[in-house]
């Protein structure tokens, strides 16, 4: 007798979907293609000598600490280095139960799902959303609503007429998310004014604001906003999820959880059924390295490399790219990405085989809509792509845009007779 698994799986693991990103990458592994696909760090940016030393000191004097078992809550010296950290970024109320460490902020975003969603419940993102939590909010079953993005952030008028229709029928939604720095995947940045009236509106509505912040330390150009978590002063409105993956290192899978006290508590019980505790021994090296006061500089060195590369990809995109046909960019001020508009008539999501025959790779826009809309859009990286990647891969994505629109124009010709 062979066995029905779908039968067998439960309502939220028949809910969960395949990664279109995870899915697209593999068909670009091949050496020969240049990829703008994946979200990656540069590997020159991981301080490779800096952890021999700390690995080697961490198994010399604590060893027994580091490869044993943790408390769920996290390395208390390691939270205590992220109350100076944030403390210098304006967070004065912050202390150490405010703080939860996850396994990267992909674990934070589970929890999130799992703390606040039952089937149905609304939740609001925008349009285009980070896909890693469009997945997790999607296997808890939540009805997303999506909000569209403007290029100071979310559109608060839009999103206010939604939030009147959903308190008629009774369906406020537990929170809203966003990620306020050089968004993933429009690469746009709130401003000051939309994150006050987001806070405003959480205040008149009760819902939670879900902040995600894994960009913010990689600001290029322009002035820094305030985050949602210093604007909140401590009120409990705002739960910010950080990340080392962008400013150490991603191997590790090392983030954490800034809220009110009592969230973090209730956070602290999901975690302890998903993993006991994220691993001691890296948390132990992570903690190291905030001591000795490296992070800063590490973050400047970052800023230096990826603000070249992006100013190069913007250039590259003006140059190869064909000229009042439609075609747009975002012009990010910092993060790792930057998204493309087609004009409507034409799919990035078929585009996307012709660009693999070129040998270049983009992820698809629509992956990030939550409404099956954006199918004219695609996101870049420029972080992991070296100079003559970027110079050349530009070169071959204009050329499979500039054939795109040649076959569409050939078409729509075909089709008045002409």
């Amino acid at each position: 007798m062979s066995l029905d698994f779908e039968a067998l799986y439960s309502k939220n693991a028949q809910n969960l979907k395949k990664s279109v990103i995870r899915e697209l990458l593999k068909l670009t592994n091949k050496p020969e293609i240049i990829s703008f696909a994946g979200g990656l760090p540069a590997p020159c940016t991981f301080p490779v000598e800096d952890i021999k030393e700390i690995v080697g000191k961490v198994l010399d004097q604590e060893y027994m600490k580091a490869l044993q078992y943790g408390a769920t809550e996290g390395d208390v010296g390691l939270k205590e280095e992220l109350v100076k950290f944030l403390k210098e970024r304006n967070i004065p109320w912050i202390t150490p139960d405010h703080l939860l460490i996850t396994t990267a902020s992909q674990q934070a975003l589970d929890m999130v799902g799992k703390v606040f969603i039952d089937p149905g419940d609304s939740v609001i993102v925008g349009l285009p959303s980070y896909i890693g939590a469009l997945g997790a909010f999607n296997a808890y079953r939540a009805n997303l609503i999506g909000i569209p993005l403007l290029l100071d952030g979310m559109d608060v008028a839009y999103f206010k007429k939604t939030l009147k229709e959903l308190n008629l029928k009774k369906k406020i939604p537990k929170f809203v998310y966003v990620i306020p720095d050089f968004q993933n995947p429009a690469g746009i940045t709130f401003s000051l004014k939309t994150r006050k009236e987001l806070l405003s509106l959480a205040h008149e509505y009760g819902f939670i604001i879900i902040e995600d912040a894994p960009y913010r330390e990689l600001r290029y150009n322009g002035k820094a906003v305030p985050s949602l978590l210093e604007l909140d002063k401590g009120e409990g409105m705002v739960l910010t999820l950080f990340t080392f993956s962008k400013i150490f290192i991603p191997g590790f899978r090392l983030g954490w959880i800034a809220g009110h006290p009592d969230l973090i508590s209730k956070f602290v019980i999901a975690k302890q059924s998903m993993d006991l505790c994220t691993p001691p021994f890296t948390q132990c090296i992570a903690r190291e390295y905030l001591k000795k006061g490296e992070i800063n500089n590490r973050i400047r060195d970052n800023i230096a490399l990826y603000k070249v590369k992006k100013d190069l990809m913007l250039e590259c995109l003006d140059k190869e790219m064909p000229k009042n046909a439609g075609v747009t960019w975002t012009k990010p001020e910092g993060g790792l990405f930057l998204f493309t508009y087609l004009p409507e008539s034409i799919s990035a999501d078929e585009m996307f085989h012709d660009a693999i025959k070129e040998n270049v790779a983009y992820v698809i826009g629509s992956a990030f809509y939550c409404n099956g809309k954006g199918h004219n859009t695609f996101r870049l990286n420029f972080s992991y792509p070296s100079h003559q990647e970027i110079r050349e891969g530009i070169k071959r994505l204009g050329n499979c845009v500039k054939k795109k629109l040649t076959g569409t124009k050939r078409s729509a010709s075909a089709c008045q007779g002409d």
